[in-house]
This record gives structure tokens, C-alpha cells and sequence, in this order.
């Protein structure tokens, strides 16, 4: 599908590959001013009344069909992704908005320790920026997406107001908030991009379904078709659909010239162009920069320093869940956007790990969900089996522990010798293990999280030390930098190889924080798209 006007063939300014989170953002800023700009995405458009929150068999829906991983899901635009090789599994969705359609939207932002982390705990490396020279390209982000929350939290620098005050916490999330003030812990709301109140075109407030993190069918939670893509199309903008890129092309020296793809009729095409933007999130964009190797590029396109596809980082995640005497009827609301706790977030010697983590509160869903095992064991089926459901339906409340997963080389997305996406293309492999520093992150999280759920009075604790999908949070596998030996793209997000590449997803992350990536994500492709509208007029047909 072409959404606006123009030629698939008509060389075009800047091409973008992926419509999700960062692609959006781009397109947007780079259109406004007068770039003529195409993007290229292997998936559709979304239709909102058939998402698996407007299902009556929405459990299942979510299980199933609109599952957040692609293995399980299985859709034809999505590829395949080889896991033998690792613990957590990468979770995505391919689609005009990206994986903002089944995300979560909780969206706190990055600390200003989280871009020194070298200088000040003497691990991984700094960034080659500040959280200051990004603050304005977060607020900006703010604007469009839309915040709810609320300013004060002493655990972050102050900032702008936000769009919309708070999600209500209600009582159930008031049960955990009690117990954090009973131990003198901290504890703020949450940053959401879920409006709390009318906000944006045609987008009401939350009604707290308890659906949001699957797709909002009532338009409330934000995802970049609904924000971003209607203003770059309105500037004349381009997207095609079920476009899936093979390669990005290359000249005799080396410089980009466009991207090869199937498209949606499966006719193989080319997108000629003056500049080519990365934006297929941090497993799909190293996966195509290894995929276009060249005679100038051998080793992949990008790839001198031979890092495309390394350091890859999740955010290992535990789940700690209680389950209550008493029904509070845990599946209304949003799951996990009401409140965060950074207690012990930076670092902290004497706990015996470098950096630390983010504590955040999760509400429960419904009876297919819970029976199925939720966060914690499935239900047993036979004799017992309702009794044990209706004990935990409404009633569990959980916290997840969200570490700091540093850089390692070993970690790694490179290409499956054997296993093909439906149009051939060699999909991603995962070569990934949790490091010892992330696991001690992770027992003190459960530690302390257990003495959260006993001061609340939680009957039972069920504790999942690793969750295996979990993968959301992908980043590194392109990581930004001064030393070209060291690095694949520079503070700006041009590559070094490539004067004419940019890559703009969680693939450029130095260091992951210990926070949801998002917000930082978008804020960094604001940037790439100021600094290529301030300094590369040269790419202006």
C-alpha cells in the first residue's frame, strides 16, 4: 500500500526503513522541512477494532494472534528469529507504528548518570552526549506523544510540566505504594504515554479496560500511527507497506544509494535515494547492515569496526508476584504505567553490582491470562483448578525487576545460516547470556521486592527470576561513539563508514539504563533529523 502521493521509483531525499517508535519521529521532522522523505515498512496499517483488546476472546487473542513475540505470532511480515542460543526472547511487532502497538507505554526517561557511566562507576563507556543536550528533544517528544505524570520525583532532574497530570493509582496500586512508604523507599508515578485526559486528534482518556498494552482500541494509549505518521504525511510524506528490504544498496565508493525489497505483490523492487535512515529496531537494522555486504563493505555494510550485531542488550527482567486476600479486581487499569520505583537505581558499591535497577508496579489481566500462569505458575487443571483461579483473579499485583544489562561483546545478532524468512532473507540469531553483574542485580531486586509484597500482606509470593519474553528493550548492536574503531555511528547518529547512513533505533545505545528505552530512542532520531536538516542540505534533490 502507498499511503500519500508519489512514484516508488522517484529518487527520493532521505529513506527511512521501519515505521515504528524512531522511523515516525523522523519522518516527521524531516518532512516538516522540506525533505522529500519515503519509508519502507514490512508491515501494514493497523485496524484498532481488531486488535486483542477489542476481542471478547481477548486472552486468547493475546496469546495467540497478536502475541508479542513473532515466533508465536507468525504473521506473514514477521521474520523469524533463531533463540536457541538464549534466555530471553526478543519481542516485536512489525507495522505502521512499530512495536508502540502492543507496548506498554510507560516511558520514563534516562538519568544523566546513565550517559556516564564509565566516568562515574568506571564500567562500559560514556556517551558521546549528555542527558542536557537530549532534554530538549525529549520534551519535544512529550508534545507529540503525549505525557501523563507529574514533576517533583527526586530521583530525576527537573523538568517541564507534563501534558496530562498522572493515571490514577487506585487502591490496588495503593496496597504496593504503602508498603514502599512503610519501608522508606521511593516511589513516583510513572511517565505514560496513556492519556489521562483528552489529548491529541481524536484520542479520548483511558477508560481502564485493563486492555492497553494490546493494541488500544479506544485510541488512548499513543503509538506513532496515530501521532507522528499523520503529521509527516501531511507533509507530504511517504509510506509503503509490506515492503520488505533485502539490502541497502551501495555505489562503487562505498556511499548508499537506496534499499532492494519485496514488496507487497511480491515484486522485487528498488528505492533509489540520496540518504538511507536505520530505523528497524536493534535486531532488524544490524540483521540488514550484514545482509548488504558489498565489495566496499565485505564485512557488512557499516561494520570497520566489525561491532554491527554486537553488544546487544535487553533489560533483564524479574517478576515478583503476591497475591492477595482480598479481590481488588487487578485487571482494570493499565498493567504496569501507574508507579515506578528508582530506590536503587544508581550504584551503589556495597550492594556487590555496578549500576542497579527500576522497580515497576504491575496490575494483573484476565481469567485466560491468570489460568494460563500470568507472572507467575499456570493453574493446574482438575480438581482444584477454579478454586485456585478465582483465589487469583483480581487479586495479584506484581513488581518487576528491570536491571541494567551491560555491554558485552559475546552478545550478539548475526545472520542464521539455515533459517529464512518467507521471502528467503537469512533471519536474525540471538547468542546471548545474562552476566553475573545483571543476576546479582536481579536477586536484590527479588530480595527486596519480596519484603515489599510481605509488609503489604500478600498471602502468596511467586518469584519468576528471568523472564524468558521479556525481550522489548533491544539496543547496542550499533552503539554510538567518537573512536570509529570502537563504534558504528557517531553522536549524531551518521555512521562512520557511510556519510550518507544513518541509523536512529535502540541499535545506537552505548549503555542501556535501567529504564524503558522509547522516549530516549525518539529523542535520539529527533536529534539525527535536526542535525541532518541544520547540516546536509546536500541531500535535498
Amino acid at each position: 500500500m502507498i499511503s500519500n502521493h508519489g512514484s516508488k521509483d522517484m529518487t527520493v531525499d532521505v529513506l527511512i526503513i521501519g515505521a515504528g517508535a524512531s522511523g515516525a519521529a523522523a519522518a516527521a521532522s524531516l518532512s516538516e522541512a522540506g525533505f522529500k522523505v519515503k519509508c519502507l515498512e514490512q508491515g501494514f496499517w493497523q485496524d484498532p477494532s481488531k486488535y486483542a483488546s477489542a476481542s471478547a476472546n481477548y486472552d486468547f487473542e493475546m496469546l495467540t494472534n497478536w502475541s508479542v513475540d513473532p515466533n508465536k505470532r507468525q504473521r506473514e511480515e514477521d521474520y523469524p528469529i533463531n533463540i536457541d542460543n538464549s534466555p530471553v526472547t526478543p519481542v516485536m511487532f512489525n507495522g505502521v507504528g512499530g512495536s508502540t502497538i502492543l507496548w506498554s507505554a510507560h516511558t520514563p526517561r534516562f538519568h544523566p548518570s546513565d550517559f556516564r557511566v564509565k566516568t562515574l562507576d568506571g564500567v562500559a563507556d560514556d556517551w558521546p552526549l549528555t542527558y542536557e543536550e537530549l532534554e530538549v528533544y525529549y520534551d519535544r517528544n512529550d508534545e507529540v506523544m503525549g505525557c501523563s505524570g507529574i514533576n517533583g520525583d527526586p530521583a530525576n532532574p527537573p523538568r517541564k510540566p507534563r501534558q496530562m497530570p498522572p493515571l490514577p493509582i487506585g487502591s490496588d496500586g495503593m496496597r504496593l505504594i504503602n508498603a514502599f512508604e512503610e519501608l522508606n523507599w521511593h516511589w513516583w508515578p510513572s511517565d505514560s504515554y496513556i492519556n489521562s485526559e483528552p489529548y491529541g486528534e481524536g484520542r479520548e482518556a483511558c477508560n481502564f479496560c485493563g486492555h492497553v498494552h494490546m493494541g488500544c482500541f479506544k485510541r488512548a494509549k499513543a503509538s506513532t500511527d496515530l501521532t507522528y505518521w499523520p503529521l509527516a504525511l501531511k507533509n507530504g510524506a511517504i509510506i509503503e507497506t509490506g515492503a520488505r528490504v533485502r539490502r541497502v544498496t551501495t555505489n562503487s565508493s562505498g556511499i548508499a544509494t537506496g534499499a532492494d525489497y519485496v514488496d507487497s505483490k511480491g515484486v522485487e523492487r528498488h528505492q533509489p535515494a540520496r540518504s538511507v535512515v536505520m530505523a528497524a529496531n536493534g535486531i532488524g537494522t544490524p540483521r540488514l547492515l550484514l545482509l548488504s555486504k558489498s565489495d566496499s563493505h565485505p564485512n557488512g555494510l557499516a561494520n570497520s569496526s566489525g561491532l554491527v550485531g554486537k553488544n546487544l542488550m535487553f533489560h533483564p527482567f524479574a517478576m515478583i508476584t503476591g497475591v492477595f486476600p482480598e479481590n481488588m479486581k487487578t485487571w482494570r487499569g493499565p498493567l504496569s504505567n501507574f508507579a515506578m520505583s528508582q530506590e536503587f537505581y544508581e550504584t551503589d558499591k556495597s550492594r556487590g553490582f555496578d549500576r542497579g535497577y527500576t522497580y515497576q508496579f504491575q496490575r494483573s489481566l484476565g481469567p485466560g491470562w491468570v489460568a494460563n500462569g500470568g507472572f507467575t505458575s499456570p493453574i493446574p487443571w482438575g480438581e482444584g483448578h477454579h478454586e485456585e483461579l478465582e483465589k487469583r483473579l483480581g487479586s495479584m499485583m506484581a513488581i518487576a525487576v528491570i536491571g541494567e544489562d551491560l555491554p558485552e561483546l559475546h552478545n550478539t545478532v548475526d545472520l542464521d545460516p539455515d533459517l529464512t524468512d518467507s521471502d528467503g532473507i537469512p533471519a536474525p540469531r540471538i547468542n546471548y547470556t545474562i552476566s553475573k553483574n545483571s543476576r546479582d542485580q536481579l536477586d536484590h531486586g527479588i530480595k527486596n521486592a519480596t519484603k515489599v509484597f510481605e509488609t503489604a500482606g500478600a498471602s502468596d509470593i511467586y518469584v519468576d527470576p528471568l523472564m524468558r519474553q521479556s525481550g522489548w528493550h533491544l539496543m547496542g548492536t550499533a552503539r554510538m561513539g567518537e573512536d570509529i574503531s570502537n563504534s558504528v555511528v557517531d553522536q549524531w547518529g551518521q555512521t562512520h563508514d557511510v556519510d550518507n547512513l544513518f541509523i536512529i533505533d535502540g541499535s545506537v545505545f552505548v549503555t542501556g539504563a535501567a529504564v524503558n528505552p522509547t522516549p530516549t530512542i525518539q529523542a535520539l532520531a529527533l536529534r539525527t533529523a535536526a542535525y541532518i536538516i541544520a547540516n546536509r542540505n546536500d541531500l535535498k534533490g
